[in-house]
């Protein structure tokens, strides 16, 4: 029975008297960003619930985005004064309530009918980024009439390099600020439970009329079909300069995890990075982004911002990324958790939630605003082993 739906009678006797007391005990409303994610469990068809959570293969990456944050311990300042605490955060200019932004993550609308509208409309309620996937179920245009939050707009290059040229125009000419370039995906990763469920998804609005997407395929799913069909494998950092060419937006490279990538990404006129593995979802054991950030962020030396995805479900997860040089984190799973189990109110509701969580911790650590969380105020693993050597 659904966690919001259920209504129990409790009896219960006040151990001085005869009385009998009535409770009415309501299903449990989530206290943190993962509560949602049950919720979204109960509300899902499991063919959905799966393309949301599932990742590559044996999912060690994607297990291992979350645990990493867990090997990181705070470091706090006692006897400070928090009694005011600035979470503002500038990513490229925008001033955002939060150092929080919504990961691309796609199809929406499997998660709820209002799809990518519901969740650009929390993100302009919460005063942050929102970054729209290509693989939107509401077209770039829609979204960009439904609210006036800044949006990014998240490209994969197509074989076809008019198609993607076309994209990047009409995102630049209907308001979005910047894009966000994935180059972790020349191909589909082999997610298996998607192919045991056989998913097949619906066409891709934003490429309706442009490029046919219906895929038939015997082997299980149609995103891997889909995915290998459509775009385009040679794509690789010679090609930044074409599209930096058709576009005066600035481009943010996503799915850097290493100190080499992130030389070339200044290279090539990055405009900001985004350490990510794409949610464990495309190379398995590749490793979880929190364990190389401090890595990217030592190679960009400050020339660029660093942002991070991947594992964050916690405000002490966020301070820990921004302890260790991140910018800002995205957040992917859990806003269509919240969107899956109450629509634009739950995405809303995730974000304020890690927003009084990161407050909390900020207060705890002796942390008045960003500028003031240091890497002095996390320990890693390989701290520990330092100091073991002392």
């Amino acid at each position: 029975m659904s966690a919001c739906l259920y209504l129990n009678l409790a009896l219960a006797h006040h151990p001085n008297s005869n009385i009998i007391y009535v409770s009415r005990i309501m299903a449990e409303e989530p206290v943190n960003v993962n509560g949602f994610r049950e919720l979204a469990r109960q509300t899902l068809p499991k063919m959905y619930y799966d393309f949301f959570t599932g990742g590559a293969e044996d999912q060690y990456t994607l297990k291992e985005n979350e645990e990493a944050f867990h090997r990181i311990t705070i470091q706090p300042r006692i006897l400070v004064d928090t009694s005011s605490i600035d979470l503002s955060t500038m990513v490229l200019g925008y001033s955002i309530s939060m150092p929080v932004m919504i990961a691309p993550t796609s199809r929406h609308k499997l998660a709820n009918p209002s799809g990518e509208i519901a969740t650009a409309r929390a993100a302009s309620t919460c005063n942050t980024i929102m970054v729209l996937s290509i693989s939107s179920t509401c077209t770039l245009e829609e979204v960009a009439a439904c609210c006036n939050a800044v949006r990014f707009f998240q490209l994969c290059v197509y074989k076809r390099r008019d198609i993607t040229a076309k994209l990047v125009q009409r995102a630049e000419n209907n308001g979005y600020k910047a894009i966000v370039l994935t180059g972790d995906s020349p191909r589909h990763g082999r997610r298996e439970a998607d192919i045991k469920n056989k998913i097949i998804i619906p066409e891709l609005k934003n490429v309706e009329g442009l490029l046919s997407t219906r895929i038939v395929t015997d082997k299980g799913s149609n995103l891997d079909a889909l995915a290998n069909q459509t775009r385009d494998p040679s794509f690789s950092w010679e090609d930044i300069g074409w599209l930096k060419s058709i576009t005066k937006l600035p481009i943010l490279i996503k799915g850097v995890l290493t100190h080499e990538d992130a030389l070339k990404a200044l290279e090539v006129g990055a405009a900001g990075i985004i350490v990510s593995n794409h949610g464990g979802r495309q190379l398995d054991y590749c490793p979880p982004t929190i364990s190389v950030l401090e890595e990217v962020v030592h190679a960009v030396g400050g020339k660029v911002p660093v942002f991070l995805d991947g594992g964050v479900r916690r405000g002490t997860d966020i301070f820990k990324a921004m302890a260790l040089g991140a910018q800002a984190v995205l957040v992917g799973r859990p806003v269509l958790y919240g969107l899956a189990a109450k629509g634009e109110n739950g995405v809303r509701r995730v974000l304020e939630m890690l927003k009084e969580e990161l407050e909390l911790t900020m207060a705890l650590s002796g942390c008045s605003n960003a500028k003031e969380i240091t890497r002095s105020h996390v320990r890693t693993k390989h701290d520990r082993q330092l100091l073991s050597l002392l």
